[in-house]
Parts: structure tokens; sequence; C-alpha cells
């Protein structure tokens, strides 16, 4: 029973839909096509391309609702609105609005005459008392045998009927079948989806590179500024003491309390640098007090909120990409924003890790090609993330991220 309410529940919205569709796809490419040559067709077009896709999402939708699985399809992304002419997909959800009219009409009429006549002619002992009656043949029996038979026309009515509503499931079954066939055809695309699929890994596998590469290129220029030149003058003020040891020891003092200075400032920046690629709290406890430990170290005071489910590790890729890009961000604030506060939140929703900083500084932070925040978007991109940035001039700069929970 629960089969044949989900196949009414599929095949009986599909008529009014079906119609709403055929009417905006044929009306709709009429005009458009009718006033190309004054480029009014262009926009027009392009807005029954927009309707007609609302129709297939609504299509697809009532398909789910009869327990169909779809496969994926695909729609490219529009980098102008007149790109919409040039997806395929589109075209395709068009072509389903006018082809899938006549299907729509159909099976929406052998879904209603097969349940109200199977258990119209079940029924019929009950109410045929009401039909009008004359000396003729009457009704169904009537007409075959000529026979004018009360009895007869209630047996043969009820026999019909028991066998409409035995075989209503088989024949519900066909009709969805019949339906979801055409959205099967049209309405999905594989093997479109399976190549964007594969270049947006591609595209991914790039950014991840190129993060890679930005990450190694920061650590190399930061050991070189900072770790290495105090190694180098470790090293001489060493060579110094021990050419003074043996002559004047007393003068060589000095130098062996600078060359621990320089030791431990160097220890003290080698420190930092692991804590920006992947600091020992953040494996050992986790992300919370890895980032509350990045907070504390920040200059600028930051309110830090997160919410994060007790007792459970994310992935590995997902806590260290998070962290990333909290101290980024931090980094980029404290750097440039001249802000008085910053506001760190950090949140799971549904599959996805969102993060979000916040601070009041002067504003109008940009992606622009070597800077910070382009790194944060390869970064992101490699772990198939989003990254959204506002951040208008005079402030406030809203830098948010989303990490797929991928591998938990």
């Amino acid at each position: 029973m629960s089969r044949i309410a989900r196949s009414y529940a599929y095949l009986l919205p599909g008529l009014p839909l079906g119609v709403a569709a055929f009417v905006v796809a044929v009306a709709g490419t009429s005009a458009g096509v009718g006033t190309l040559v004054v480029w009014l067709g262009v926009p027009v077009l392009v807005g029954v391309l927009a309707a007609a896709r609302g129709f297939a999402r609504a299509e697809r939708a009532l398909v789910r609702t009869a327990g169909i699985t779809l496969k994926a399809h695909h729609y490219r992304t529009p980098r102008r609105w007149w790109s919409w002419l040039a997806d395929p997909q589109s075209w395709r959800d068009l072509l389903h609005a006018v082809v899938a009219f006549p299907v729509h009409v159909i099976t929406f009429s052998l879904a209603v005459v097969w349940g109200v006549g199977g258990a119209g002619g079940v029924l019929y002992v009950l109410w045929e008392w009401a039909l009008p009656r004359d000396d003729e043949p009457n009704g169904l029996f009537g007409l075959i045998t000529g026979v004018d038979s009360r009895l007869g026309e209630i047996a043969l009515n009820t026999a019909i009927g028991v066998v409409l509503l035995l075989t209503l499931p088989w024949m519900l079954r066909a009709l969805v079948a019949v339906q979801a066939g055409l959205v099967r055809g049209l309405l999905t695309n594989e093997t479109a989806a399976l190549r964007a699929r594969a270049e947006s890994l591609e595209s991914s596998r790039r950014s991840a590179v190129q993060a890679e590469a930005q990450t190694l290129r920061r650590v190399e220029r930061d050991i070189h500024d900072g770790p290495q030149q105090r190694l180098v003058r470790l090293n001489m003020d060493l060579e110094t003491v021990a050419r003074r040891l043996d002559d004047d020891p007393e003068r060589a003092r000095p130098l062996v309390a600078e060359a621990l200075a320089q030791s431990r400032e160097a220890l003290a920046e080698l420190r930092a640098l692991s804590r920006g690629i992947a600091p020992p709290i953040l494996a050992d406890r986790g992300l919370g007090p890895a980032l509350a430990a990045a907070a504390a170290r920040c200059p600028t005071p930051v309110v830090l909120d997160v919410d994060l489910p007790d007792g459970v590790r994310m992935a590995a890729a997902v806590e260290n990409t998070a962290y990333f890009v909290v101290t980024e961000s931090l980094t980029n604030v404290a750097k440039h924003a001249r802000a008085s506060q910053c506001v760190v939140t950090v949140g799971v929703d549904d599959d996805r890790v969102l993060v979000q900083v916040r601070d009041d500084g002067r504003g109008g932070a940009h992606l622009g090609k070597g800077h910070g925040l382009a790194g944060l978007a390869d970064r992101l991109a490699a772990v198939e993330g989003a990254f959204d940035l506002v951040s208008p001039a005079g402030g406030p700069t809203v830098l948010t991220a989303a990490i797929p929970l991928v591998g938990v």
C-alpha cells in the first residue's frame, strides 16, 4: 500500500507541474526566438532556461517521492548571465518540459482511471441503484449481451473492478517507470557530472600543490630571515669566543652571554614556525585547545567561540585546515587590519566545519595574488572547501570558510 501511495504522490502532481512547464517552455521559447532579431530574445531565452531549471528541480524532487534514486546532473557555472545559453543541461531541461507534457497527461489519466475505476467497480453494488433505468438494456452488460439483467450488470462491473484493483500495482509501476525514465534520460547526465567532478578534483590538486609551494616558500623565507641569520651570528660569536679564550677569557664572557641569547631567540623563532605548520597541541589535544593557544598569542584581543562535539576528533586534514585558516587570519589581522578586537567562531554545521573570523579593522582586504588570503583560498580548495571574504573599505572584515568533514 505504501508503494501505491508513493506512486500516486509522484504521478498526480506531475500533471499540473507538466502543464505549467509546457506552457512556460513553449510560450517563452516562441517569444524568445521571435525577438532574437532585436536582441530582446536573449534575456527572454535566459529567463526561460532559468524557469526550465526550476521545473526540472521540482521534477527530480517528485521522482524521489516515489523512492527512485537518480544519477547525478551538472550545470555549468555561468560567468555572465548570457552564459546560460551555452549550458547543455539547461537545454535538456527545456526539452524535458516540452516532451514530458503528453507523458504526464497519459500517466495521470491512466493512474486515475485504474484507481477510481477499480474502486468504483468493486463498490458498484452499493451505488448502482442510483442509475436511471428504462425498458431497454442498460449498462455495460446490456450493451455486450443485449440482455437487461441487473445481477449481470453488478457481476460484470464488480469483476472489472477487481481486475483493475489487482493489476493497479503493476500499472502504477509501469507508469512510474515511463515517467521516471524520461527524467533519467533528460534531467540526469552522469557523464557530464563525472567530467565536472574530475575537473574539480584536478583544480583542487593544482590548488593543493600551489598552497604547498606557497607554504614552503613562506617557511623558507621565515627561516632565512630569522633563525638562519641568528645561527650565522651565533657561529661568528662562538668563533670569536674560541679565539679569545686563550688570551683574554674575560672579554670572551660577554660574547658567550650574547651567543646564549642568540640561541634562545633562534629556538623561539623555530618553535613559532613549527606552531604555524602543525603545533603539537593540535595533534595531542585537538582543535579547540590549539585555537585557544593561537588566540592567546595574537597581539590583537581575540574573542574565541568554539562549539565542537565533545570527545570526537575530526580528521587530521580538517583540523589542520581549520587551524591554518584561523592562524593565518589572525596573522593578517595583527599585521594589516589595525583592529581593536577580533571574533573567531568555529562550529559544525551538518557535514561541514564553519570558521568565521571577524575584525573591526580598516577593511579593504582582498584576494590578491601572492597575499596570505590567496593562500587560504588555495588551502581550502585543496580540501574542496568554500571561502568567502567581505571586507569593505572602513571595515568590518568577515572571513568565512566551510571545510567538509572528510574522513570522520
